[in-house]
């Protein structure tokens, strides 16, 4: 990649940042408050959703009977994810140390918060908490993985990837062998950099 993708690129990472945070901060400002970890409605807005809330009985008349079918095959992968999750978990906690790379913290990819929304009855909490735990847990993993192909392989495919993760657009480009040792040093120095950079 030659300076000027990687100055774009950068750019591009900044504004995303900002505006996530800039998004994360209105939506806060005109619905909700977090309280720790906690969620706090206002007053209205928590009078409104429970209006809104569906009864156990109705709630099990609309489900579709596919969604009753594929129930035990849905929630049967919580065994895989929580293995998974295990074993990145154990390898992040062993190896990244040896390598000077910083760890993945699981609280900025995992958020478990949609149980505060009082429009949703128990069971759709339920749904809700599963499927935010497996999305964050494989963004949890995903990090963990990019940091490690980071230090390891920091090269991109020749073939064009969809959904590829947030260091990848920095990666060498495919081919690119001229100096690889020295800039491999490179990408693990900038790693060891975010390291020091959350401990400041």
């Amino acid at each position: 990649m030659n300076e000027k993708m990687r100055r774009i690129s950068d750019q591009i990472t900044t504004l995303e940042n900002e505006l996530r945070a800039e998004l994360h901060e209105q939506e806060s400002r005109l619905l909700y408050q977090i309280e720790g970890k906690r969620v706090e409605f206002e007053r209205s807005i928590r009078e409104a959703h429970l209006r809104l809330k569906q009864g156990i009985f109705r709630w099990f008349l609309g489900v579709r009977p596919q969604n009753f079918l594929t129930a035990p095959i849905i929630y049967g992968i919580i065994v895989p994810l929580a293995l998974f999750d295990l074993c990145v978990t154990i390898y992040q906690f062993t190896c990244f140390p040896i390598y000077g790379i910083p760890r993945v913290r699981r609280s900025d990819h995992i958020a478990i918060d949609h149980q505060h929304l009082a429009y949703l009855n128990f069971i759709e909490k339920g749904h809700c908490i599963y499927c935010s735990y497996a999305s964050g847990m494989i963004s949890y993993a995903r990090e963990i993985v990019a940091r490690t192909e980071q230090y390891f392989c920091p090269i991109k495919h020749a073939r064009k990837m969809l959904g590829t993760h947030g260091r990848y657009a920095r990666f060498l480009e495919y081919g690119e062998g001229d100096g690889f040792h020295v800039k491999l040093e490179e990408f693990r120095e900038q790693l060891a950099d975010e390291k020091t950079d959350e401990n400041r």
